[in-house]
């Protein structure tokens, strides 16, 4: 890809507002949902790809700092003027600023050929929706030579941009090359100020970056007592299974699904629970769950008031307010069952990645769906199968990262071909649970419906692979941007790749909306997604293996992993 649209420096010359950096704030902002349907100056008008336009200063993440924690929620609702911004923010994709560019061609071709508008054969509204103002110019003049040489200047650059496209990768590719040239940028100053500031940036390398792995084949080579046996040893496992007999058993079709479990005999009543469990705390429980429209709700009390079922409760809860359950007919009681047997297999046992932690995801994506932009965009199937999504988006995390997984050769990695190792092995167990008799709750969708759900559902929690976080967001981004450039200011989503991509993107944030809950929450999940890494740090240290950075509970600064 061509390093021009990313990172020649702030003081770098040439084409103003495709010289600079932008700071990882301004992408992340502009990338998200809010902007749905606002208009704005467009990227082809004069102040927004003109060269020499003066750019906003672009602050370090490191020199920033919070003066005022509220919560996200409520700052969305009081500042109604962000959901204005979005269409005032300079376009930061290569693609779309190619757009930008060639729409500036297009129009500087009209002023100096003094082409009719009705002659074009593209309309206005394609061009943006945005009729430009023809300016009379003579041949020869200054002006006239000064806005040709500009032209071709603008074509010369796009022609460059395009001729370095790999045509086997996707245009988003650029930008997320761009974003990871910059969060590189970012990190080479963090990981130089400390040894934690350098194991933060291993970390983050390692988790965001989805870097391909460069294979030195002379050092695959593993010395006799070490590497995968050693990893293997420490998670109390082997890398291949075998019979008394010492013969190698063929790897288990899905592993961690336990034998089918009934809870239907667990109702009292001829009815379902009013909340979906059954709690001496009913009446508490249903005060709680009234909040679940809000941000922020104590998914922790919740969890205490339903005998540690808050996933069954949750989504129960907001399946029916939604009224789902009637309109895909959808018995209470398979709900329910499906739901409690889901749970039992979310790993009790881990500190974080639980049935809590999926509660958690269940409930935020919950809320981020009635967000003001995104009011009537998405169908009852859609809304359903993202609910969906984040109800299984973790089921059987072993508490493992997926490197780990991968490192030791772990029969899911074998099975998955280290590709998305957790997410596509929670999907597996997912949609394997949903076979087991009394757990379908699906069954009375059409063929079409299924096909549909289970297609969103897999690409909602493939989402949830941290390695993508980049990709996701450059998808998001380009989409935006590029939509902005080519249309009329109102973003539509009116094809699947669009309207998955905010739904993917949504589930993701709401994966890792922890830091947007009240404060003492966000510590909570802290300590408890440390102490998971702290306990695969020990099995490395037991195997006498690299600690994975993060994961050393000897040698990690907490506070300074939140920055």
């Amino acid at each position: 890809m061509a390093e021009s649209s990313g990172d020649e420096g702030e003081g770098g010359g040439g084409r103003g507002f495709l010289s600079h950096p932008y700071g990882l704030l301004s992408i992340s902002s502009s990338a998200s949902v809010s902007g749905m349907s606002e208009g704005g100056q467009g990227p082809g008008s004069p102040t927004s790809g003109a060269p020499g336009v003066k750019l906003p200063r672009t602050l370090s993440t490191s020199v920033l700092r919070i003066k005022h924690r509220t919560s996200f929620w409520d700052k969305f609702w009081q500042d109604r003027s962000r959901r204005d911004y979005h269409g005032e923010d300079l376009i930061v994709t290569p693609f779309a600023q190619i757009l930008a560019s060639l729409r500036s061609v297009r129009n500087n071709f009209l002023n100096l050929t003094n082409t009719p508008q009705q002659k074009s054969r593209r309309s206005s509204g394609a061009a943006g929706g945005v009729t430009p103002q023809t300016r009379i110019l003579t041949p020869g003049d200054d002006a006239y030579i000064k806005l040709s040489v500009e032209t071709m200047e603008e074509l010369d650059w796009c022609l460059d941009q395009l001729e370095t496209i790999q045509t086997h990768r996707s245009v988003s590719d650029m930008a997320s090359l761009k974003f990871k040239r910059m969060l590189n940028k970012e990190l080479s100053h963090f990981s130089e100020s400390s040894k934690s500031g350098n194991q933060i940036s291993e970390y983050i390398c390692s988790t965001f970056l989805d870097k391909q792995q460069e294979l030195d084949l002379p050092s695959l080579r593993v010395e006799e007592g070490s590497g995968v046996d050693a990893i293997a040893a420490a998670r109390g496992t082997t890398t291949k299974k075998k019979d008394r007999g010492g013969r190698v058993t063929p790897m288990s079709h899905i592993s961690g699904v336990k034998k089918p479990l009934t809870h239907t005999n667990s109702f009292t009543g001829e009815k379902a629970p009013k909340h979906g469990v059954e709690t001496p705390y009913e009446e508490e429980l249903g005060k709680t769950l009234g909040e679940i429209e809000k941000w922020g709700i104590d998914i922790f009390r919740i969890a205490e008031l339903s005998n540690n079922r808050p996933l069954t409760a949750v989504a129960y809860t907001a399946f029916q307010n939604r009224e789902l359950l009637k309109t895909f007919m959808i018995p209470a009681r398979t709900f329910i069952q499906f739901m409690m047997t889901l749970e039992d297999h979310y790993v009790k046992d881990n500190p974080f990645h639980n049935s809590t932690h999926a509660a958690d995801v269940t409930q935020s994506t919950n809320v981020l769906l009635n967000s003001p932009a995104l009011e009537s965009v998405f169908t009852p199937l859609e809304i359903m199968a993202a609910l969906f999504a984040a109800t299984v988006h973790d089921v059987d995390h072993p508490g493992l990262t997926n490197q780990f997984l991968v490192n030791s050769s772990s029969e899911l990695a074998l099975m998955y071909n280290d590709e998305s190792v957790l997410e596509n092995h929670h999907l597996a167990v997912a949609f394997k649970l949903l076979q087991n008799d009394g757990c379908d709750i699906f069954q009375n969708l059409s063929k079409k419906q299924r096909q549909t759900l289970r297609k969103m559902v897999i690409d909602m929690v493939l989402s949830t692979d941290m390695s993508k976080h980049m990709s996701l967001l450059a998808d998001l981004k380009t989409m935006v941007e590029t939509k902005k450039v080519a249309g009329s200011g109102v973003l539509l989503l009116d094809n699947y790749t669009d309207r998955i991509q905010v739904l993917e993107n949504l589930v993701h944030c709401a994966d890792l909306s922890n830091p947007t809950k009240p404060l003492w929450q966000y510590k909570k999940w802290v300590a408890l997604l440390m102490e998971e890494f702290f306990q695969q740090g020990d099995k490395e240290k037991e195997a006498n293996l690299d600690i994975s950075p993060m994961c050393d509970r000897h040698n990690a600064t907490i506070e300074k992993s939140q920055v």
